[in-house]
């Protein structure tokens, strides 16, 4: 009796193991992100507007949820020339920026699908709002 269910459970550790070593290769996001300011720089000075940094990417960061529950899945962070790039296993996603409500950003969440050993490419365009700096 005790070898039938000994066999047993060598065999369901056998059938597991086979299975995480059958998972499917992870696919890979990548993209650009864009930040588009609106805003109205009034300026006393003539300084020339600021660029967009690798620090102004930095507080944009973006986030990747599973389509079906909207579960948070990872974060990923624009490089300096506003490029990303994450590893995902197979299935489907949605693209989206972190705290985009509540900072009043406008900028669409973009459903795509990951498939193993490809890339898809999604990219990111964020609007910022109207405001006016005085100096």
């Amino acid at each position: 009796m005790f070898l039938k269910y000994l066999t047993a459970a060598c065999a369901l550790l056998v059938l597991v193991g086979t299975e995480s070593i059958n998972a499917a290769p992870h696919g890979f996001l990548e993209g650009h992100l864009k930040i588009v300011s609106l805003r109205e720089v009034e300026r006393s000075d003539e300084m020339p507007r600021s660029e967009v940094t690798a620090e102004t990417y930095a507080e944009y960061p973006l986030i990747i949820l599973s389509q079906k529950e909207q579960k948070e899945i990872a974060h990923v962070t624009a490089d300096e020339n506003g490029n990303y790039r994450a590893p995902l296993p197979p299935g489907a996603y949605i693209l989206d920026v972190q705290g985009r409500v509540p900072k009043g950003l406008r900028a669409k969440p973009q459903p795509f699908t990951v498939v193993s050993n490809q890339t898809v490419r999604v990219d990111m365009n964020i609007l910022i709002g109207l405001a006016r700096i005085h100096p």
